[in-house]
């Protein structure tokens, strides 16, 4: 395989109608840097370290389109009250160097009661087998309300003056819910054949399309599949992307994998890190992690590039938008490896996580790893602070950094 021009990944590049710095995106990682649903000073500065760490864009995540589609603690409510806090952190990045996107969701069925003060929704009545909550069917007004309150939030986005907004279609939260037949067992429009399925995504892009024209990119991420049996595959998925790829009204699909609801190493690979896992649990449920979150969780093998052989299947399919990879880039030759492959942008995550600052050494290095060991203890600090336990100022805590 020849090396490519570096300047490939490290120049500016066009996604929709804007223009970033280089081809990477520091994908969305929960921070839970938001109690009150509003940006912090936290949240800006862990943002602010990614772009001046190289990184071309950078992603909130997650901003809920309601209140009840909280996901974990501490996430961003994407409202027009929160328009304030939400320009001061697109302001950051700016001036650091660098573009804002923000990825817009509803949890759906990975919401729990404890969050959100509500039941649960999903495209049936379902039942996790993660929090054991029932969730309730959703009526036909209520999926009216939440298509409006997704381009509420686009827009709430565009005032705010983000670069992009990342559609949540993935990981069997509300949208992606209603791809897998596992959890969809509608008789109406929204259930039945794929197309059906992916009507609700495809009613949210358009009037998410609609509302904001071309003010910001459109990201949607999706998963290719999940890992969990009668669920979501990639001989419906890559349909999935067709339909909404048609549109037009797709920049670009960040593809990923697994769900939070089930399996949900089957996204992060390596090791499952139970004792932390468990620690965000009380009583019963605590011992529960101990002795079944194997079970649950999964567990399942790392390997560099491990979403590489699945995405390439939506190179045919997708004619419009642009392909956004993630999963195990760890080093240049990643980043070198995804470009030879004809893909347009890649997402990190967990790397960044380790080293904010890991795009700059690469760009000087490109010989030089990541320090990422994928050990997956960051998972249970999503339900505090999101960060990785090996640097120094988090090594023995997980409380907001002051």
């Amino acid at each position: 395989m020849n090396a490519i021009n570096p300047d490939k990944v490290f120049s500016p590049t066009k996604l929709g109608p804007i223009i970033l710095p280089n081809r990477v995106i520091k994908a969305a990682t929960s921070e839970g840097r938001s109690p009150d649903g509003k940006v912090t000073q936290a949240l800006i500065d862990f943002h602010v370290g990614f772009i001046q760490g190289g990184v071309g864009m950078t992603t909130i995540a997650y901003c809920a389109i309601s209140a009840e589609g909280f996901a974990a603690p501490g996430e961003i409510l994407m409202i027009r009250e929160n328009i304030s806090g939400l320009k001061q952190f697109t302001q950051a990045m700016h001036k650091a160097g660098g573009k804002a996107s923000a990825q817009l969701g509803h949890a759906g069925p990975v919401a729990t009661k404890q969050i959100t003060g509500v039941q649960p929704i999903a495209p049936s009545r379902f039942r996790s087998p993660s929090s054991f909550q029932v969730c309730r069917e959703i009526g036909r007004e209520e999926m009216k309300t939440i298509i409006r309150q997704f381009a509420d939030a686009a827009e709430v986005a565009a005032d705010a003056d983000f670069d992009a907004i990342e559609l949540h279609f993935g990981h069997l939260y509300l949208v992606s819910s209603f791809f897998s037949p596992w959890i969809n067992k509608r008789k109406d429009e929204y259930g039945g054949s794929i197309e059906n399925r992916t009507r609700f995504a495809k009613e949210i892009l358009l009037a998410v399309k609609e509302r904001v024209k071309d003010r910001l990119a459109i990201i949607v991420k999706m998963s290719m599949d999940d890992g969990i049996k009668n669920s979501i595959w990639l001989d419906e998925s890559t349909q999935t992307a067709r339909i909404l790829d048609e549109t037009g009204a797709v920049d670009a699909f960040e593809l990923t994998m697994g769900s939070s609801v089930k399996n949900q190493m089957y996204l992060f690979r390596g090791e499952t890190d139970l004792e932390g896992m468990s620690k965000t649990q009380k009583g019963i449920f605590r011992l529960g992690v101990k002795w079944f979150g194997k079970l649950v969780l999964g567990e399942y093998p790392y390997e560099h590039l491990y979403m590489l052989k699945s995405a390439r299947q939506f190179q045919t399919v997708v004619k419009n938008a642009q392909l956004i990879l993630l999963g195990g880039i760890n080093d240049y030759a990643h980043l070198q490896t995804a470009m030879q492959e004809g893909f347009d942008f890649v997402a990190m995550g967990r790397a960044l996580l380790r080293e904010p600052d890991i795009i700059n050494k690469l760009k000087d290095n490109p010989l030089g790893r990541g320090r990422c060991i994928q050990c997956n203890k960051c998972m249970s600090t999503v339900f505090q602070t999101t960060n990785c336990v090996f640097i120094p100022k988090y090594a023995t805590s997980s409380k907001l950094p002051v």
